[in-house]
């Protein structure tokens, strides 16, 4: 049975743990507001070029080759971007995304699959299989800016442009809401042609390039992927604080649910042994009694 000392050392072991867990609760909701802020600023940006992109690619006709970013290619080679975050601590943040994309890598028709990781926990899972991981980025999430995402998109865009890959493809988890964080999937590389629906604004649009549509595709195609790559991170990043808020909202939940478990053996301990001390005065004068009356 523990004693009062090993009860209270526990008490206080617990103690210190919620005052950690409640500091990062409250760091992870001071992060999250300026993430969520930049994400849902950079979405309509973002969801606007995608359609702008789609309606220049149709009305660009089949005259002429296509851009090398929209060629169709029936190789075998997959490049796979995983996105994770540097730490812990986030519930299930990380291992959703890896899981999620263990099961795209073996399902892939294909063994000349490589991995470009971005977070330390998704080069640590990776370096123990047996994938080649072409290129890692870590220690970043705290800075990170534009030029994060421009260095890796031009990276696999050169890669895709040397005829080194044939599909690159983006897996990250998308922000929902501080308890809801999405494992998605998006194709980069050759950027999938869109149809416009019937009925938008820009459908049926006829444009006219000026210099011309080359020049101009070859200016917006890069800007579009690199775009993604930064949505991608910025999503990745926001949701990441928003788990580890909510895990650690969990964790000092239960660490106070604990110090009410302890307090409550602590006194029915303490109370175990005030009686039997209690008993033993009693039964001590009760011999010395019987002893003067004999």
């Amino acid at each position: 049975m523990a004693t009062l000392r090993d009860i209270q050392r526990r008490i206080r072991s617990v103690q210190s743990t919620q005052k950690i867990t409640r500091a990062m609760k409250l760091v992870a909701a001071a992060k999250l507001r300026r993430a969520q802020e930049r994400i849902l600023s950079a979405r309509p940006y973002t969801n606007k070029m995608a359609e702008l992109l789609g309606n220049l690619v149709a009305g660009q006709g089949t005259d002429g080759a296509p851009h090398p970013l929209l060629e169709q290619r029936e190789g075998p080679r997959r490049q796979i971007v995983i996105i994770t975050a540097d730490k812990g601590l986030a519930g299930a943040f990380n291992s959703n995304v890896l899981r999620r994309s263990l099961e795209f890598v073996r399902t892939s028709n294909t063994t000349e699959v490589t991995l470009i990781v971005v977070g330390r926990k998704a080069r640590d899972f990776y370096r123990r299989r047996p994938w080649t991981i072409k290129r890692d980025m870590i220690g970043f999430w705290d800075k990170l800016a534009y030029s994060h995402a421009q260095e890796l998109a031009d990276y696999f865009m050169q890669q895709y442009l040397d005829n080194e890959v044939d599909e690159v493809h983006l897996m990250y988890n998308e922000f929902r809401s501080v308890a809801v964080q999405r494992p998605v999937r998006v194709q980069l590389l050759p950027i999938p042609k869109t149809d416009v629906p019937e009925g938008t604004a820009d459908a049926g649009v006829d444009y006219i390039f000026e210099p011309g549509p080359e020049e101009i595709l070859g200016d917006l195609l890069p800007r579009y992927v690199r775009m993604q790559v930064f949505r991608a991170l910025m999503e990745s990043l926001a949701g990441e604080y928003g788990a580890r808020m909510t895990a650690m909202e969990a964790a000092t939940k239960a660490a106070k649910d604990m110090i009410s478990i302890l307090s409550i053996q602590y006194n029915k301990a303490r109370q175990e042994k005030i009686t039997k001390e209690l008993l033993d005065i009693v039964g001590g004068a009760e011999a010395l009694k019987q002893g003067a009356e004999a």
